[in-house]
């Protein structure tokens, strides 16, 4: 039983170490039509550390939340532009 214990405390550590999910906001170029955010969410996600992605055809913007251990806003903007959407991230 002390085993199991000590082997829980020292997950749960782990666990508790590991980075909060960050969610960023990036203004989108160059959609100009209702499957473009199909193109970019899909480019988004084959981000590594990417967990959700909501892109809003209206606005311009896809809002991206990653493990910042994962990955980088540079990343995120990198993928839209390499898919032909570039990005900033919003300020």
């Amino acid at each position: 039983m002390r085993k199991l214990l000590t082997a829980a405390l020292a997950i749960f550590s782990l666990v508790a170490m590991a980075a909060t999910p960050k969610t960023i906001t990036l203004d989108v170029k160059n959609m100009t039509c209702e499957v473009c955010p199909i193109t970019v969410k899909k480019s988004l996600e084959k981000v590594p550390g990417v967990s959700a992605v909501k892109v809003d055809f209206g606005k311009k913007t896809a809002t991206v939340t990653y493990d910042p251990d994962k990955t980088k806003p540079e990343a995120l903007t990198r993928a839209t532009t390499n898919a032909g959407y570039p990005s900033t991230v919003q300020r």
